[in-house]
């Protein structure tokens, strides 16, 4: 691997979100590798964590696919152009009481052929109503207790439950985390259908997202906040407005894109979001 003194990588983007894209303008280009899971990377950038990934990759605003991905160690920097390309960020997902409406009874549909979208993992397990594997085997209890207080719409009684679940599980986002993050992003949609109480699970997410600053990797909590403030990884967001738009086969090609991301991370997504609207 190519030492981080002697390296100097810069590459053209082929596509950027738009939290990349503001980094990157800010630091001139110039960003330092964090972290390397797997065939991507993590750089931080004028203070902000982006994302490295290939040209396959989903899209996200803190996403910037290139060509190839270097093998580049950590602390290296890369000057990465982006000038180029059109930053993109999520669409607004407009809801309506029957948008609402729609989207639960697709989500119902949805997840009664989890088989349409592979293999659950991480807490995506509860949607088949099989038991947690290690090491979340003792998180259902906080989790079930989540999918409750947001049926009730109590974000009250969900933040222990919410804090619990933060750091639980490997890697550099947890699944406990992931999980926590979908929930949030469901009640951001909610909420601002008129369909959730706006500033109790306002003031749940600034909790959480406190929380996570001293309880989690910092690139899970960068993560987190963006699914927390509505942000999330575009088949997240097609998923979605699919499912409002009473499109299931558009919705159950999102949510089988969304459920390949990460060791379960898009798995522990969809298990937040079912939490989030009230399920379980």
């Amino acid at each position: 691997m190519t030492t981080a003194a002697s390296a100097r990588w810069a590459a053209r983007a082929q596509a950027v979100g738009v939290t990349a894209r503001r980094a990157l303008s800010a630091s001139g280009g110039r960003a330092r590798v964090l972290a390397r899971p797997g065939g991507a990377a993590f750089l931080t950038a004028a203070g902000e964590i982006v994302w490295l990934g290939p040209i396959t990759a989903p899209l996200h605003p803190r996403a910037v696919l290139v060509a190839a991905v270097p093998d580049v160690a950590i602390d290296t920097e890369l000057t990465i152009d982006a000038t180029a390309v059109r930053a993109w960020a999520p669409t607004a997902i407009p809801l309506d009481s029957d948008g609402v409406s729609r989207l639960r009874a697709g989500w119902r549909e949805l997840v009664r052929d989890l088989a349409a979208l592979g293999i659950p993992a991480g807490f995506g397990v509860l949607l088949a109503d099989a038991p947690l594997a290690f090491p979340l085997d003792g998180a259902a209890v906080h989790a079930r207790a989540l999918a409750r207080a947001c049926a009730r719409d109590e974000a009250t009684a969900a933040t222990p439950a919410a804090l619990a679940l933060l750091g639980l599980g490997g890697g550099l986002t947890p699944s406990g985390d992931d999980f926590v993050g979908g929930m949030l992003f469901a009640r951001q949609l909610l909420a601002a259908a008129g369909r959730a109480e706006p500033e109790r699970w306002r003031r749940l997410a600034d909790a959480v997202k406190q929380a996570a600053t001293t309880c989690t990797h910092p690139i899970s909590a960068a993560l987190l906040s963006d699914l927390a403030s509505g942000s999330g990884h575009a088949p997240l967001h097609e998923m979605v407005t699919a499912l409002a738009a009473g499109d299931l086969p558009r919705a159950r090609r999102a949510a089988a894109t969304l459920a390949r991301l990460g060791h379960s991370s898009g798995w522990d997504m969809l298990a937040g979001v079912d939490a989030g609207l009230g399920n379980g």
